[in-house]
């Protein structure tokens, strides 16, 4: 694969190359200023505290965040639109939501300096990923409300690329700026990267002689066998990049691309925790709970993310802690008949069939007393009749390695409906 060495300590901002014992005081500098100015200026902040019996004065070292009350994306909702600014909403330079498909939105707000903050930290997460000053980079992540395009967007600019603002969809036309522009970076979500390498080889263009030798992606859990699959068609480092619309955006947390061992958490602004999501205590796996530090218009408390996922030492960078890959979140997880599954985990047991493609969807029916899983997988081009074997080969797998047993469908290539943003795995038709 293509790639320059890794940054020089010259090229690293000041703070990635402090001691671990240097961060956490800067972080608990921070901390309790986070912690003063959501209780003066956000109603439900200084509520929730006081009804915890805690101050912001209670916080004398790290260890004390757990003392305060947690922070839910229902917090948010009931706080609709403006209600969780801490900075009267004529300081408040941009606006983003969630798409409030199952509610209403979550509304999160940036002043100038966020938006200065965000920025840094994006450019510093493409820097991480192996991408330099000069490089093309072609963005087809969402722009709009959605704060992926416009996060990629500013960062890439700040350290000093050259932008390509594509935004999602519209794949033959993502294919011809690719092979007219090369460009040397491409950030989307993993799925809608496997609909372009689709399209290339619609068009018998062959993806490995692109330009791109970084592909940033995110927006949604994938595995290390889906990174392995992209890198091995596309011959790119394909590095996880971290984020969510309530703590900032992308740029959260971010791989090194000369380890790929986990995403470093941009520490100095973003603190992480990891709880037992039934209880909310302290596990050294679970959910992942974001502290900001540095937020002025929307400071978010011990926000519970609900990404699972467990918090390691630092390696390319070692001030900063690592969270692992995100293995699945509390609310996508399916029980299947007293099983825990999460889509990731077949996802890696797809990607080691052969014969079968990375797409597929999970149908949940109860046609009788029981929930039934299907597995609507597509066959790789020229799989021809070993569809059958290789169905029954997935089925197997499953069983062997999740503990469930499920129905398999292989059906043809190009029949499941592709993704343009966060791929939908899951069709649930339990209900209905």
């Amino acid at each position: 694969m293509r790639l320059g060495d890794p940054p020089a300590p010259h090229e690293l901002d000041p703070i990635e190359r402090v001691s671990r014992d240097e961060l956490q005081a800067l972080q608990l500098e921070r901390l309790r200023h986070t912690l003063d100015h959501a209780y003066r200026n956000v109603p439900l902040y200084r509520d929730k505290f006081d009804q915890a019996g805690v101050h912001p004065n209670d916080c004398k070292e790290l260890g004390d965040l757990a003392k305060f009350p947690f922070t839910t994306k229902q917090d948010l909702r009931d706080s609709y639109p403006f209600g969780m600014f801490a900075v009267p909403r004529e300081r408040v330079a941009r606006v983003h939501a969630s798409s409030g498909t199952t509610g209403r939105p979550t509304v999160v707000g940036y002043t100038q300096h966020d938006l200065d903050v965000w920025a840094e930290v994006m450019a510093r997460s493409i820097r991480a990923s192996g991408g330099r000053p000069g490089d093309i980079v072609h963005i087809a992540y969402g722009y709009g409300l959605f704060t992926g395009g416009l996060g990629a967007h500013y960062g890439a600019e700040r350290l000093g690329c050259t932008v390509v603002p594509v935004s999602g969809g519209m794949t033959q036309r993502q294919v011809l700026l690719i092979e007219d522009f090369r460009p040397d970076i491409v950030m989307m979500t993993p799925s809608y990267m496997l609909a372009l390498l689709d399209e290339f080889a619609a068009r018998g263009l062959d993806p490995r002689a692109s330009s791109p030798r970084i592909g940033i992606f995110g927006a949604e859990p994938w595995t290390e066998r889906m990174r392995l699959e992209i890198e091995d068609r596309f011959d790119l480092h394909a590095v996880d990049i971290y984020g969510l619309s309530e703590v900032m955006g992308p740029g959260v947390a971010n791989e090194c691309v000369e380890s790929k061992d986990g995403l470093h958490v941009w520490e100095d602004h973003f603190y992480p925790e990891t709880v037992d999501p039934l209880t909310g205590e302290p596990a050294e796996e679970g959910e992942l709970v974001f502290t900001s530090l540095t937020k002025e218009a929307m400071p978010v408390i011990r926000y519970r993310t609900r990404d699972l996922t467990r918090l390691l030492p630092g390696t390319a960078r070692p001030a900063f802690r690592r969270m692992e890959k995100v293995t699945g979140r509390t609310d996508d997880m399916i029980i299947l008949r007293g099983v825990n599954v999460f889509p990731t985990q077949i996802e890696e047991v797809v990607l080691g069939v052969a014969g079968l493609s990375p797409h597929f969807q999970l149908h949940l029916t109860r046609p009788g007393r029981l929930d039934v899983m299907t597995v609507r997988v597509e066959a790789r081009p020229g799989l021809g009749d070993g569809r059958d074997e290789a169905g029954e080969r997935l089925r197997q797998a499953v069983k062997d390695t999740v503990g469930v047993s499920v129905e398999v469908e292989v059906v043809d290539p190009e029949t499941l409906e592709r993704s343009v943003g966060k791929l939908r795995r899951v069709i649930d038709k339990r209900d209905t």
